[in-house]
């Protein structure tokens, strides 16, 4: 227990010889985990720095370490750390020697395990404050525990810890916050059952590096710089990097659980993302304005997938796993060490722009940084030795948020002389005037307007500081979480069962890692020359060429999926180019489902010739789901390949299941207003070209087994039932797809192979197997079928 008079004593001491300050209330803040590694290395030299910067502010502090053991150990192992606490240069060594004594005299540990252990300290609390005649203004409470026991801890701080009315209280959280999707949402629960959301500040202490917390204040003071140039028009790339020398050994148990994905590039990277993306709100002090502007930036995240990524791993890593873990000797993790990965978003500012997030261990050097490099509009006539050092258009045009270490070991942000000069506020960060020929991203120091914080300040020392103030913008709200592990869970789980890229690290590692981006894709720029990981006993795509021959008396394509999109993309391309000839229009029709998603990519990407201004662009068969559903097949046509060609907007026609606020309704006629857009447009009703697919019952289109629907008769399209959800569809009929000048049957995968080698033996019999009834009557039909399908 604190003695009667040191409080007041205390703050009478700092705040002389201004004595006459108002006092604004006390505070008390505990750390919980108060003697572990984080509490050790940063928390508590970060609660030290508040006390420096707020005791003469008007509130006075009590600090508790909670944890686990016993008193006399826990406050053996606390006072030992907080011995050794250190000033900012600008404090004199006899102030320090003060401030430092005061702090310790102001800190108690307390043994928290039960919710009597919160109780007793929720009564001492109140009878020091009682003692010392003070109004309690706010309990902070710093989880530095890990996330498993969050729900427990809430628990006993909800029932027995509580501030009282008036008071306000706020819990900083660590992460990780969740290991995907599911898991995140249900900790959110868990915890929204104990705290409301302005009293929880989950923390990413990324935010608290001084180049990544000022990205919007550079933003929104340099608007009139920034607005004409910040977007499509003009940047070609951003990248957000981190890369670090040391491995993980002694850290492999949570690595293996998370990975560097998890790790970094969910939460890290991905809010310097928002930062740079977000539309700027008016005022950025606002921190409603802020989150709610970040909210909508992950809503316009492109999705990800494999092709989204590349992982590598060091090659000591499974070692460290195999000792640290007690696995075998044949024991190899996936967990990858390295990721790149391309983000994109649907947005009028950002279309078309990559953005490359990339972090790892065991690189070549410590660094960290966010670059935007704006595109090259000028042509110099004159070469690069006559340019001289004035600003010339000719030379890189860049704005870097360097977070720190590397050659310029030190936080900065540089603008490119070219560009503009930056307003900077001259409080904070100060202009570079030395190591000018210093050169950072391809051009030398005196090329940038280059800047520097006047006074460093530890990540941690800044996140308690905006606890403390409550500037919820620089912390994570549940909706920004579950928007992160939305976006995040899908590459995360397509990459489950990839062997990622062994490299041996450091400036070993030479090219190995490099990647590139092509069509919206990534992939490594060095073949590897051996197969290390993940080696098969079965054939290997390069030892197969493509085969042609028969399918049901048809031609077959058959190849790997790769060469087989490739194949079936150019036989269209072909195809269009033929149409347009003969009739000055292609009309195409295109099949749903998984199977022309690498498809419409590969078109997307590969097949600048095709002529999308003279193509329409028809669906075979829709889900009755508004068409921006996830589930529709026009939303995937859209996202995969319509965003990425150009094709008149009056030549697209998806299909009308969303009529007069309904969906899918009779009375609608969704079906006949199709056919009659049909009847008007496509002559004779006979498509250029119709794409198909199989489904594992022989079904096509949304032409189903045991249902007449569809299958003979006049009407055009129809309404169907299928055996998943969503149930309801509209389709082509039979009919109607049997009239066109060529048909493609797309079919890949394994599962595909029993019901492939079903229908290559059996005749017409649409009503068992739909597919088996395609055979146009004045057209032809070729089948693509890929290795796994045809052979299993």
């Amino acid at each position: 227990m604190f003695s009667t008079a040191t409080l007041s004593t205390l703050f009478l001491l700092v705040v002389l010889p201004s004595a006459a300050r108002e006092h604004r209330g006390h505070i008390s803040v505990v750390l919980l985990g108060a003697t572990g590694d984080l509490a050790r290395k940063y928390l508590w030299e970060g609660l030290f720095q508040l006390y420096l910067d707020e005791v003469s502010s008007g509130h006075t502090f009590t600090f508790y370490g909670g944890a686990q053991a016993e008193p006399a150990q826990g406050q053996k192992l606390m006072f030992d750390r907080l011995k050794r606490l250190t000033c900012p240069s600008d404090v004199t060594p006899d102030r320090c020697a003060m401030l430092k004594d005061q702090f310790l005299r102001l800190t108690q540990y307390h043994q928290l395990k039960t919710a009597e252990g919160y109780a007793a300290l929720s009564a001492e609390i109140a009878a020091t404050l009682s003692q010392e005649g003070l109004e309690e203004a706010g309990r902070l409470f710093y989880f530095s525990v890990p996330p498993f026991a969050y729900a427990e801890i809430a628990r006993h701080i909800n029932s027995s810890c509580r501030p009282p009315p008036g008071a306000w209280l706020r819990v900083a959280l660590e992460k990780p916050f969740g290991h995907d999707l599911r898991s995140a949402q249900q900790l959110a629960e868990e915890l929204k059952t104990f705290f409301r959301e302005e009293e929880m500040y989950r923390v990413d202490h990324y935010l608290g590096k001084q180049a990544v917390a000022h990205i919007l204040p550079f933003r929104d003071q340099n608007r009139h710089h920034l607005d004409p140039i910040w977007n499509r028009h003009h940047i070609e790339r951003v990248e957000i990097v981190l890369k670090e020398t040391v491995d993980v050994k002694n850290r492999t148990s949570f690595y293996e659980e998370y990975g560097v994905i998890r790790d970094v590039h969910q939460n890290h990277l991905t809010e310097a993302l928002m930062f740079l993306a977000m539309e700027l709100p008016a005022n950025v002090s606002s921190s409603e304005d802020v989150l709610r502007s970040k909210l909508r930036t992950f809503q316009s995240l492109r999705g990800l997938d494999k092709r989204s990524a590349v992982v590598g791993q060091y090659e000591a890593y499974s070692g460290h796993v195999r000792e640290e873990l007690q696995k075998g000797p044949d024991y190899f993790s996936r967990t990858p060490t390295f990721a790149g990965v391309l983000v994109h978003l649907d947005s009028l500012r950002w279309e078309g722009v990559p953005f490359i997030l990339a972090s790892g261990k065991v690189l070549d050097e410590r660094i960290g940084y966010i670059r935007v490099l704006f595109k090259q509009r000028a042509f110099c006539a004159q070469s690069e030795t006559a340019w001289g050092s004035e600003p010339s258009p000719c030379k890189p045009k860049q704005v870097i948020f360097y977070i720190g270490h590397g050659e310029l070991n030190s936080p900065a942000i540089l603008v490119s002389r070219n560009l503009f000069k930056p307003v900077m506020p001259e409080g904070s960060w100060k202009a570079v005037s030395d190591r000018l020929r210093l050169r950072l991203f391809g051009q030398p120091l005196s090329e940038y307007y280059t800047y520097v914080p006047v006074k460093e300040r530890d990540p941690y020392a800044v996140v308690i500081s905006r606890i403390y103030h409550g500037k919820k913008e620089s912390f994570i709200t549940t909706e920004n979480l579950l928007a992160s592990w939305e976006f995040w869970s899908p590459l995360l789980d397509s990459l489950a069962g990839e062997w990622p890229r062994l490299y041996p690290g450091g400036l070993q590692n030479q090219h190995l890692l490099d990647f590139e981006m092509a069509g919206g894709e990534v992939s490594f720029a060095a073949k590897e020359a051996l197969e290390v990981m993940g080696a098969r006993d079965e054939q290997m795509p390069d030892q197969y060429k493509t085969l042609q021959s028969r399918f049901r008396q048809n031609q077959l394509v058959t190849a790997w999926p790769k060469e087989l999109i490739g194949r079936l993309a150019s036989d269209m391309e072909a195809a269009a180019a033929s149409a347009v000839e003969r009739a000055g229009q292609f009309h195409l029709a295109l099949s749903g489902g998984s199977s022309p998603l690498a498809l419409f990519k590969r078109l997307a990407a590969h097949h600048y010739s095709f002529p999308w201004k003279h193509t329409h662009l028809w669906l075979v068969d829709e889900r009755c789901v508004p068409l921006t559903d996830p589930e529709s097949n026009f939303r995937n046509l859209h996202d995969q390949l319509l965003q990425h060609v150009r094709v008149p907007f009056y030549n697209i026609h998806p299909m009308p299941v969303h009529l007069n606020r309904r969906l899918c309704v009779e009375d609608d006629k969704g079906p006949e207003v199709y056919a009659s857009e049909i009847a008007g447009l496509v002559t004779n009703g006979s498509f250029d070209l119709v794409l198909l697919g199989v489904g594992i019952d022989g079904h096509t289109a949304s032409l189903f087994p045991q249902s007449l629907v569809g299958l003979e008769g006049s009407p055009d399209v129809v309404f169907t039932e299928s055996p998943v959800k969503p149930h309801q569809r509209m389709s082509f009929s039979l009919p109607l797809i049997n009239k066109a000048k060529r048909v493609s049957v797309l079919v890949m995968g394994r599962s595909k192979h029993e019901i492939v080698t079903l229908v290559s033996r059996v005749g017409q019999e649409p009503k068992k197997w739909p597919i088996s009834g395609v055979s146009p009557s004045s057209g032809h039909i070729a089948w693509y079928v890929d290795y796994e399908a045809l052979f299993g």
